[in-house]
């Protein structure tokens, strides 16, 4: 398996430091607003390796923070009228809403800034000892200067961030880019007790201490949008490894941007869809196939067709797993209308689960078939395997599916079928049941008479039927026994 580590802007192969098991850690949202769709690509990416990583048969712990102390939050209670508290308290409860719909795994911990003031405190103490850090007037900077290898990660040197730094003049600073440790307090904001006077902790800290104090000085897999790569990640890089003299990460992985007109959403700029606004549209698993669809470290440019069209592939991966495994009854949560209330997503099993009965039936008769049906199908389990193990290509892997599923409609093939659902589950996609849907009877009067007219040869008013057919939000196939209608 390789993986492209952003510090060495290259592949890599993937060497965990135990061999046995994978500690990742990623950058959790600020929780004072509903989170957007940049939010679901990063956390939908990292929820796919993760779920790759298990298939793999690597132990995962996987870490990811709630920042529940920052200017925004403050702000944002300012104007409310709540406390800082209600407020990171309500939006931690609407990201699990939000983000259980999309099926994301629960991570192991989630760990939150004002739980770890005494490690900061600890972290940055530390730092002031070592000559990395220094307080002025209760503020406490990191000296940038201090620390050979700051830029490593972006590939910015120090000299040319100097140059082209766009900071507000602070005459405290020894250098425009000395970020805050630690800030004074300020009336009416929260603050803990420390040996530089009452405060509270800057964002870069937060993370390098949750990280570590989960995963220990060194981990495997660093991961957040590409947003972070500076100042963020390159600062939690300067901080732990001038406290602990060890390298911080081993692999610093960073998806790409969701953008807007070719510009990058974001609630700065006030241009962004929030989850809950797609989600009342579409169906949780449409956005999560629209996300696998691009590689992770490409940018996408969002728009509603886009959406569509990932509608319209998930429901043709459905319906070769549903009508090759002789399931009953035309319903599928990635076949609902745009209108249609989106169900919440159940989680479904990883890959490292053990294979259901109908599963391990399935798989085994393929030993009885012919061997030329055999080595087809393993080939695709191959094929697929090797595109993620190209850096977590799921577009590459998704077209292996879209393969798999032809086949599967051409042979009318179970195996196929079952192959086909246990890849996708891989990637968190295909796992739905199929529901029973009531077909309402003037369709079925629609695709009667349009069956009719099919009998008399008036093509043209068959096809004016299907159309109409179509125009409601369902899809006529026809059969020997006469037609079947599908939800779309």
């Amino acid at each position: 398996m390789q993986v492209y580590n952003t510090l060495n802007r290259r592949k890599e192969n993937f060497a965990p430091l135990n061999p046995a098991e994978v500690n990742m850690y990623v950058c959790g949202v600020t929780v004072y607003d509903y989170c957007h769709l940049g939010h679901a690509r990063a956390y939908i990416v990292f929820d796919m390796i993760r779920r790759y990583l298990l298939h793999q048969g690597y132990q995962v712990n996987y870490i990811q923070n709630f920042t529940d102390i920052d200017d925004k939050i403050i702000r944002k209670a300012s104007e409310s009228g709540q406390s800082q508290q209600e407020i990171t308290e309500k939006f931690i409860r609407e990201y699990f809403t939000d983000f259980d719909r999309l099926g994301i795994l629960r991570a192991t911990d989630y760990p939150k800034a004002t739980e770890h003031i005494p490690d900061i405190i600890e972290l940055i103490g530390t730092l002031v000892r070592k000559g990395h850090a220094y307080a002025v007037n209760g503020d406490v900077y990191y000296d940038v200067a201090s620390f050979a290898q700051y830029g490593k990660l972006s590939g910015r040197r120090l000299d040319d961030n100097e140059a082209g730094a766009r900071v507000a003049v602070d005459d405290a600073k020894k250098n425009p880019l000395d970020f805050a440790l630690w800030k004074a307090a300020k009336p009416g904001e929260p603050s803990w007790p420390s040996p530089w006077g009452d405060g509270r902790p800057g964002w870069h800290i937060e993370c390098s201490v949750m990280s570590m104090k989960k995963l220990g000085k060194s981990f495997d897999i660093h991961g957040g949008g590409q947003d972070l790569i500076f100042p963020h990640h390159e600062n939690e890089i300067a901080q732990s490894e001038a406290a602990t003299g060890q390298p911080y990460v081993k692999y610093w992985l960073h998806n790409g941007f969701v953008n807007i007109n070719n510009e990058k959403m974001s609630k700065s700029l006030g241009n962004f869809s929030t989850i809950r606004d797609i989600l009342q549209k579409y169906d949780p698993e449409i956005l999560r196939f629209y996300v696998l669809s691009t590689h992770y470290r490409s940018p996408i440019n969002f728009s509603e067709e886009q959406l569509v069209e990932a509608q319209k592939g998930l429901a043709k991966l459905y319906q070769a797993v549903w009508e090759n495994t002789r399931q009953t009854a035309p319903q599928s949560p990635a076949a609902t209308t745009a209108q249609s209330a989106p169900q919440a997503a159940q989680p479904i099993a990883t890959a490292a689960d053990p294979a259901s009965c109908a599963e391990k039936s399935a798989l085994a008769s393929l030993a009885k078939g012919s061997r030329e049906l055999v080595s087809e199908y393993v080939s695709f389990e191959k094929e697929f395997t090797d595109y993620m193990d190209d850096d977590f290509n799921s577009a590459g892997a998704l077209g292996v599916l879209f393969n798999l599923a032809t086949v599967a409609n051409r042979d009318r093939s179970p195996q196929a079928a079952i192959l086909l659902k246990k890849l996708g589950g891989i990637l968190g996609l295909l796992q739905a049941e199929k529901k029973s849907a009531e077909i309402p009877a003037e369709i079925t009067v629609l695709a009667e008479q349009r069956l009719a007219a099919k009998k008399n040869k008036d093509f043209a008013s068959a096809d004016k039927l299907r159309a109409e057919i179509t125009a409601q939000g369902y899809a006529i196939k026809d059969t020997a026994q006469g037609f079947i209608i599908n939800k779309i």
